[in-house]
């Protein structure tokens, strides 16, 4: 057999690689996750189709219809199955706005951080040296310090809006990305594919992209599949303590905010906006956990 040759057979036959072949069949497997599969889809749908769906204007205002509860409850209206809020804005149109705002951060920000955590965790993993010390530190460093604190000290000194919000959960989750990309590429930089890569003659940049980071991406995709759900929690909790996008949209923290000082007297305001965000991120964290699963060799 032919170093070639041999480079692609241990390349087709790279355990990661054909890990992810079967993962959708691993989904059907558990109702748990299909469940969370099929909520998470309905989330998705709802908002990119919000003004479609929505059954009002969720900044229009109107004195009159204020505090009007949720179905099933006395002086509930048809109009508004989740009732109104302090000022008469439809709670159920502004969640599935909210939608919109909680999903695009959690994905852009899982995107930014993504590339650039892999990127240094490949660097540091396969040249080592130098420069996996002086990265592995810069690591440590942004690893001692509570990420939410990080984040909202960012947040405050930027200025409350999407793009920062963005901005800031992205670059502060980039170091996760960073550790599980070295150590895979620890481990397969000494495999017998990249050896044959290396005798072939093939460039670091050649290595790295063609026979490492596909090996990698099977990790990388179950890791930013969780990370969308704490990017979600980071981005309510930012807006909750009023940091977060700014009064331009309407998010679920900023609404748990602005109803927590009528629990008493409007329990809908703060428990719908809640619920939204514990439906999306327990379905989020249920199709990450399936996943981990069905792209895990071992397990396999």
């Amino acid at each position: 057999m032919t170093v070639r040759a041999l480079a692609v057979a241990h390349v087709s036959e790279s355990p990661r690689v054909a890990a992810a072949r079967p993962a959708w069949q691993w989904l059907r497997r558990s109702p748990l996750a299909f469940i969370g599969g099929v909520v998470l889809l309905l989330v998705v749908l709802a908002a990119i189709a919000a003004p479609q769906i929505a059954p009002h204007d969720p900044a229009r205002q109107s004195l009159v219809r204020r505090y009007v509860p949720p179905a099933g409850f006395t002086g509930a209206r048809a109009e508004h199955p989740f009732g109104t809020d302090q000022i008469g804005r439809d709670v159920l149109s502004r969640i599935i706005h909210g939608a919109r705002i909680s999903l695009l951060v959690g994905v852009c920000a899982v995107v930014l951080s993504s590339l650039f955590g892999v990127t240094l965790g490949l660097v540091s993993g396969f040249f080592e040296g130098r420069v996996d010390t002086v990265i592995m530190t810069v690591v440590d460093i942004m690893l001692s310090f509570p990420a939410l604190l990080l984040a909202l000290a960012f947040a405050a000194a930027l200025g409350p809006s999407l793009t920062t919000v963005i901005l800031v959960l992205g670059l502060t989750g980039w170091e996760r990305y960073a550790r599980v990309v070295r150590a895979e590429v620890l481990a397969l930089r000494e495999r017998d594919f990249v050896e044959a890569a290396r005798a072939m003659g093939a460039r670091a940049a050649r290595i790295v992209l063609r026979h490492i980071l596909p090996n990698t991406l099977s990790s990388v995709i179950v890791l930013a599949t969780l990370q969308v759900a704490q990017a979600i929690l980071a981005e309510a909790a930012l807006s909750f303590l009023g940091v977060g996008t700014g009064k331009a949209y309407p998010t679920w923290g900023q609404m748990i905010a602005q109803g927590r000082d009528v629990v008493t007297i409007a329990w809908w305001l703060p428990t719908l906006p809640g619920l939204a965000i514990l439906v999306t991120v327990l379905s989020i964290n249920l199709v990450g956990d399936q996943l981990r699963d069905a792209l895990d060799p071992h397990v396999r």
